[in-house]
């Protein structure tokens, strides 16, 4: 925990009235304090921090900076008590105003207290505040060289056993593949991507065993009917397969309100070489569509696309537990990370939990395209990495399938030079994606009033878990270098000694490296004669409305910690030097800044601060701070720039 030490050293005529400090200077020390006692120069350290912030408040004075401060001065002091008051009464009196920041420290400081109820509602709260409300990715504009990045990385080749007809959705059965065909009914499969199909699909196998032994023939048994039969997925053991087909059972079709008929998913058991038993899942619908299933590994869960109600775009993926003897768990929306206002369509799942889907909604080449995203452990929140040329192209590229321990797949398009409406292409993974999300984090670490570069701070990588992932101190130049995962939300923290820490938070996103540079505020501030006292504390500056000499309220504020300093060193005079913009005549603006000093210095006297350690004097616009001189147009913005009060310490 950072300790803040004040020592305040006052000099009087070449003695210091602290005499066990005195004994312990060496006559060197004493030279020094003799030279600034000659100077008229009385040194101060001042601290920006918990004893003004808090004074301030005490007295009714209350602004969302000044709580911001007081909140962070206790949090980085791990005084997380205080420090959850403070940020409570930040995010109850300034709701609108509060960054998330600030919400997560809130968070933190409750639950390092044990309030761990309280903590998850206001996570929740700050979850909320930095979730993404387009769809799930962030636009990048230079997503077509990201895709160009991971290209590459497969060989491709037509499938042996197309034909000129439609052939897609190939799924590992066997030795061999079970896909979709219409080579039997001849239809060529034009709206294979629509919920009603009209097309007559069938499944057909292939190498699977030593009827399909390179020829291609239809499933056995009651899987394939008149109309549509597509998108395989059987059990490890052989027995059970999960498939879609139009809504079509005991011989009979079903059509919505609208007319259409529309996809189901149904279960099959292989009994005697033929798939029977067929049955309809239970979470199915007249009217809506339930399509694609998918296994997971440990073959718990099924995965499946469907545009019921809930579905963010036009089609979502979905899972659901499989739970026994016909039942199954609820139905959950894999989120806005994955699904998009789009379509998101044909999931697979490797052994390795990494899940492959076409999609038109992310950023493509065209068409459907293929996505990969790691959902082990049930996580759906990690970066979609477009798998890259030459799967993808700018026509529909669909129903990727991958088996880890070959690197040998398949996937499906309608690309141009195939034989048929859809082809299936055969493919060798020769180089694996990166699917882990990886950004740098750069920047400069400065001091906040001189601008000078802070060599050897430290700056760290801290999770929304508060747990650190990473840290570094700063080189020569005051620059670092850290690397984060950018699919999660994470803090960038940068401290030094005697400085008052700093973090800015980065929320998930899949762009160019980040850039955060840091200004820290010194924890101990030394001035003296002729220093501003506006500065060392860090104030806002004390600004005027024109032509007006009045103390503005958010002015009002700051005034006030610099009476709790002068509270706090009762020997501390200050000359308040006030000025105008160059609008206006000199003698006028002259005459308002004298105003405008003694405003000020009338305010501070009835606070309580003795006239005689308060002087004030106006300058008119003869110190301007910027080139907004007469005659030079200039914004608003600059001129109020000029209309402001210094507090230079004296004597």
């Amino acid at each position: 925990m950072l300790k803040r030490i004040l020592i305040l050293i006052i000099v009087f005529s070449g003695y210091v009235t602290n005499t066990l400090a005195q004994e312990k200077l060496n006559e060197k020390q004493q030279a020094k304090v003799k030279a600034k006692a000659d100077e008229q120069y009385d040194e101060y350290s001042f601290s920006p921090a918990i004893d003004i912030y808090k004074k301030v408040l005490d007295k009714g004075y209350v602004s969302s900076d000044l709580l911001k401060r007081l909140g962070n001065s206790y949090y980085f002091n791990a005084k997380y008590e205080e420090a959850a008051n403070v940020y409570k009464k930040l995010v109850e009196a300034f709701p609108d105003g509060t960054e998330p920041d600030y919400i997560f420290r809130y968070a933190q400081s409750l639950k390092t207290l044990g309030d761990y109820e309280g903590s998850a509602k206001v996570m929740a709260k700050f979850k909320e505040m930095t979730s993404v409300s387009d769809d799930n990715d962030f636009y990048d504009e230079d997503y077509l060289a990201k895709i160009e990045e991971n290209s590459g990385r497969y060989d491709i080749k037509p499938f042996d056993y197309n034909s000129k007809y439609s052939d897609f959705a190939a799924s590992f059965y066997e030795q061999g593949l079970i896909f979709s065909s219409d080579r039997d009914t001849g239809n060529l499969a034009r709206y294979r991507h629509t919920w009603n199909s009209k097309d007559f699909l069938d499944l057909y196998k292939v190498n699977a065993d030593s009827i399909s032994n390179n020829i291609v023939v239809k499933l056995e048994g009651d899987v394939n009917t008149r109309l549509h039969e597509s998108t395989s997925a059987v059990t490890k053991d052989g027995y059970t397969m999960y498939f879609t087909r139009n809504n079509f059972l005991d011989g009979k079709k079903y059509k919505d309100q609208n007319g259409v008929i529309r996809l189901k998913i149904y279960q099959a058991e292989l009994v005697d070489g033929e798939w029977t038993n067929v049955l309809e899942l239970p979470f199915n619908n007249d009217s809506y569509s339930v399509a694609h299933p998918v296994l997971s590994p440990d073959e718990k869960r099924l995965y499946f696309v469907s545009d019921m109600p809930g579905t963010v775009g036009e089609s979502d993926i979905f899972m659901t537990e499989i739970i026994g003897d016909g039942t199954y768990g609820p139905i959950i929306n894999l989120g806005k990370n994955i699904n998009t206002s789009s379509r998101e369509t044909f999931p697979f799942i490797t052994q390795d939990g990494v899940l492959y889907f076409s999609s038109d909604g992310h950023q493509g080449l065209g068409g459907l395209d293929v996505f990969a995203t790691k959902i082990a452990f049930g996580n759906f929140e990690e970066p979609v990495v477009n798998v890259g040329k030459p799967v993808n192209s700018n026509y529909d590229d669909f129903a990727f399938i991958l088996k880890n321990e070959s690197k040998e797949g398949y996937f499906s398009s309608n690309r141009t030079g195939g034989l048929g409406e859809d082809d299936i292409y055969q493919f060798e993974e020769t180089e694996p994606l990166v699917l882990d999300c990886l950004q740098d984090v750069t920047g400069t670490v400065r001091d906040r009033i001189s601008n000078e570069i802070l060599v050897g701070a430290t700056v760290k990588i801290i999770d929304e878990e508060n747990n650190e992932v990473s840290s570094t101190i700063t080189d020569s130049k005051g620059n670092y270098v850290l690397g984060l995962d950018c699919a999660k939300g994470n803090f960038v923290r940068a401290s030094r000694d005697g400085y008052v820490p700093a973090e800015e938070y980065l929320n998930k996103s899949y762009g160019k490296p980040r850039i955060v540079d840091f200004y820290l505020e010194r924890d101990v501030v030394t001035g003296g004669f002729g220093d501003d006292l506006a500065k060392l504390l860090q104030l806002s500056t004390i600004y005027f409305d024109l032509n007006k000499f009045n103390i503005r309220s958010d002015a009002e504020i700051e005034i006030q910690k610099v009476i709790v300093a002068m509270e706090k060193y009762p020997s501390l005079k200050i000359k308040v030097n006030s000025h105008t913009d160059s609008r206006g005549n000199d003698a006028y603006n002259l005459w308002l800044s004298q105003k405008r000093a003694e405003s000020t210095v009338s305010y501070m006297i009835s606070k309580g601060i003795s006239p005689n350690r308060l002087q004030g004097e106006g300058y008119g616009e003869t110190r301007l701070v910027n080139d907004c001189a007469n005659g030079t147009p200039c914004s608003k913005e600059k001129h109020q720039l000029n209309r402001r009060s210094e507090f230079i310490i004296f004597e």
